[in-house]
């Protein structure tokens, strides 16, 4: 009986699927066009049918990982024998060809579902057929420059296994996925953006369609960040969780892009008003994506995050580029379509809040790209290597996020169209009370540095802010109800699900700020040396190295210290930080990390331990709140889903409505 050749049978399916994208997006266009159902139809099921043929090929490199079939190229390149089957199943996207293979299957994935869930409408088949556009590019590019299915005609005996930093945590097996799931998710609004540019319908009606897609999309690339700076700082052993590395830059960017169109749609669907606004922001936040997969698969940038240097870049760097101006091209010719009939009728408004956190999001944006690219082109240019670190992003990025913080506070509290000065006044007395009190209060413990004490009185602003918006949600309803407060907030956070969502989210980043700020501003960094069976103090801790150790199983071998802490002479814990070797890879730290609400201990190896070794060295920090900006994240992603729940919006009874208004006005 012959045996089943998983290599040809994976590419005999990204092939298929390619053939089918390229079908789906020709047939959808056409049938768009002359407005024919059955193309349109067929271009829908040529959606669906390629995402059972890409979810075969997927299955497909699983079974290789797992049943270590080295005759596969991309097997026996990333895996090995010894690994455990999580890290065999994580290793379909521990490297390039697998990571695009991820993004396409991703990108069938949510281009079946929308063929499958989108209302009827003239822009549906246009949208559908652009995103199958965007996968016959990525699945051109598995087929014909990254095909992780190539068949050796001499496989090796075993494979070095992934990146041995990809092996070293868990978390491998989240923040990739997340990401993926948050790029691949904003290419729906990108793509009802265009057929609403194509369509001549560039109203509400495209944002309608896609606010749970861009939400979405916008939720899982927070989670991602958030777990991304998670791995950070339990893998890479500096104490960290953020380096304005390349690679982190480039997920950021579309983040604040994503955040920003979150909020400007709100003024085109109450006023409408930003139509050109809102359609840049979709462009430029899908067009980052690409040029982020661009920077981080091209080998232009040196990062621990990246792929390397591969085939792929300069097809990247082509589909941007077309992109790009493909988008924009098409906007310029509609203009006349885009362009607002309506003027912002007073600085002082909601609007006028939300397009100043827009603007703050976009000059954040250019700041981090200007970081990121301006040492990529001197050195195109000149060939001397420039490196711009941490320090001119904090000092250029922090007035901005500040400010951020100040209009997060008072924009959900203005009316639309114009503040009244008496509503206005009485708001912001009580926000610059709240500023005031928790700034002193936090100047009075201490806190003497003016990012964390400005953070701190900000948040307390923040959180005034909402106390606020829940008051003028509720008291009205408590006046007309008569039921318990808790059964009136209960029923409101029901019917206002996008808008109680949005609270929990903002109140999600007030806990990340202020981890943030405190974590950075008041971090505790030493290298400290201590022979076995003495002691070292540091910073109120007493570090005792009372043994060492050597751990051998199949998977790797792990060597460490016995580190006992204690303080005011009571026993406080016992860390182990190690050294992991995967096969014949480099050794690579895992830290020994002690959570507190008020502050970490974070033990990191700095020398090799052996069986003779008399001393170990180790980087010890001490980082105030940083447990809370994990726990911010998992309130946003909370908020996020919460929101995305339920109707749109339910209109309450219309006195109900009208005593609301009169508190907010």
């Amino acid at each position: 009986m012959m045996e089943l050749q998983l290599g040809p049978l994976g590419s005999a399916g990204v092939f298929l699927a390619f053939g089918l994208a390229l079908y789906g997006a020709v047939a959808g266009m056409l049938g768009a066009q002359r407005r024919d159902a059955r193309l349109q139809t067929s271009a829908r099921l040529a959606a669906v049918a390629g995402f059972i043929v890409s979810t075969a090929a997927v299955a497909v490199m699983q079974a290789a990982l797992l049943t270590d079939d080295f005759s596969v190229s991309y097997v026996a390149t990333t895996s090995r024998i010894a690994s455990p089957t999580w890290v065999k199943v994580v290793t379909l996207w521990a490297a390039l060809e697998g990571s695009i293979l991820l993004w396409a299957w991703l990108l069938s994935g949510y281009t079946a579902l929308l063929a499958v869930t989108a209302p009827l409408s003239p822009l549906r088949p246009w949208a559908v057929s652009i995103m199958q556009v965007v996968q016959v590019f990525f699945f051109g590019v598995v087929a014909f420059l990254a095909n992780p299915f190539e068949v050796l005609p001499v496989p090796p005996l075993d494979g070095p296994g992934p990146n041995e930093l990809l092996q070293n945590h868990w978390m491998m097996a989240v923040h990739p996925v997340l990401m993926y799931l948050g790029f691949v998710g904003l290419t729906v609004p990108f793509a009802y953006a265009m057929a609403a540019l194509i369509t001549r319908r560039p109203g509400t009606e495209w944002m309608t369609q896609t606010r749970r897609w861009t939400l979405t999309g916008w939720g899982f690339l927070s989670a991602a960040i958030i777990a991304g700076g998670w791995w950070s700082y339990e893998v890479l052993g500096w104490g960290g969780y953020w380096a304005w590395d390349p690679v982190e830059n480039v997920s950021l960017m579309p983040w604040l892009t994503a955040t920003a169109l979150i909020h400007s749609v709100q003024v085109q669907e109450r006023r409408r008003m930003l139509k050109p606004w809102n359609l840049v922001l979709v462009i430029t936040t899908f067009s980052l994506s690409i040029l982020g997969t661009f920077l981080t698969r091209s080998g232009v940038v040196s990062s621990v995050h990246a792929f390397g240097s591969g085939p792929v870049g300069p097809a990247f760097l082509v589909f941007f580029l077309f992109v790009t101006l493909v988008s924009f091209g098409l906007l310029a010719l509609r203009w006349d379509d885009v362009r607002d009939r309506a003027d912002l009728d007073s600085v002082v408004s909601r609007e006028g809040s939300f397009l100043g956190v827009n603007i703050l999001f976009v000059a954040l944006t250019f700041a981090v790209l200007l970081g990121t690219l301006f040492p990529l082109v001197v050195e195109a240019v000149s060939g001397d290597k420039v490196t711009i670190g941490a320090p001119f992003f904090d000092q250029v990025t922090l007035p901005l996020w500040m400010l951020v913080l100040a209009l997060m506070g008072i924009g959900p509290l203005l009316p639309w169209r114009r503040a009244e000065q008496q509503r206005l006044t009485h708001n912001l007395a009580w926000l610059t009370g709240a500023f005031v009190v928790a700034g002193g209060l936090a100047w009075l413990l201490g806190v003497r540095k003016v990012y964390p004490a400005l953070t701190v009185g900000l948040a307390g602003y923040n959180l005034m802010s909402l106390g606020l918006l829940l008051a003028g949600a509720l008291v009205p309803r408590l006046r007309l109800a008569k039921r318990s407060a808790f059964a009136v907030l209960r029923s409101y956070a029901h019917e206002s699900r996008r808008r109680f969502g949005s609270m929990i989210v903002h109140f999600g980043v007030v806990v990340i700020a202020v981890g943030v700020a405190f974590s950075a501003g008041y971090r505790v960094d030493q290298q400290i040396r201590i022979d076995f069976g003495e002691s070292a103090e540091f910073d109120g801790y007493t570090l005792t190295a009372v043994d060492r150790f050597v751990e051998r199983t199949p998977q790797r071998i792990s060597s460490g210290a016995v580190i006992e802490v204690s303080r005011d002479g009571r026993p406080v814990r016992t860390m182990t930080p190690r050294l992991n070797v995967f096969g014949d890879s480099r050794a690579v730290p895992t830290p020994a990390v002690m959570y507190r609400p008020s502050h970490d201990l974070y033990l990191n190896l700095n020398s090799t331990v052996g069986p003779t070794t008399t001393f170990v060295v180790l980087r010890v920090v001490k980082s105030p709140l940083v447990t809370w900006i994990w726990i911010g994240g998992f309130i946003l992603v909370i908020g996020t889903a919460y929101a995305l729940g339920g109707s749109t919006r339910t209109v309450p009874a219309r006195a109900t409505v009208r005593a609301e208004e009169r508190a907010q006005a």
